[in-house]
């Protein structure tokens, strides 16, 4: 018989940066008793991502934010002075344009009792603001 089960997840983040959640989410999971099936992701902010990325190497995590920061510098850069919405800070703008080009949700299969993960996969939450902040991740499951 199919069911299905919602959670919240409240992921505190320490500014800029790649944040692990494949344990939070692997434990819910685990909770529900649900074999086989599909959890969708779904991140509740406009200034934050989320990520399906390796997770052996934490040089992986570091080059892709700096990657993130060379493809959209702050406001208060010269090649940024095109923009107009910079009245909530010189990393808010930026942070949206980083958002719009990554996920703000992810599917994820599940078969066996756990999520279909690749080896070196972690699932993560992206964070695109300057400060910390405590992202709100939505998440559903169906399956049996």
């Amino acid at each position: 018989m199919t069911s299905q089960h919602q959670t919240e997840f409240r992921i505190r983040t320490k500014g800029p940066g790649l944040t692990e959640i494949t344990s939070d989410v692997a434990a819910w999971l685990d909770g529900t008793g649900v074999t086989e099936g599909l959890v969708t992701l779904f991140i509740r902010h406009t200034s934050a991502s989320l990520l399906i990325q390796e997770n052996a190497d934490p040089d992986v995590q570091r080059d892709l934010s700096h990657w993130l920061e060379r493809l959209v510098p702050r406001a208060d850069d010269p090649s940024m002075r095109w923009l107009t919405h910079v009245t909530e800070g010189p990393d808010d703008m930026p942070a949206h344009i980083k958002a719009a080009h990554l996920p703000v949700s992810l599917q994820i299969p599940v078969g066996d009792g756990g999520m279909r993960l690749g080896t070196w996969q972690g699932i993560y939450v992206v964070e695109h603001r300057d400060r910390p902040h405590e992202r709100r991740i939505s998440a559903h499951l169906i399956g049996a």
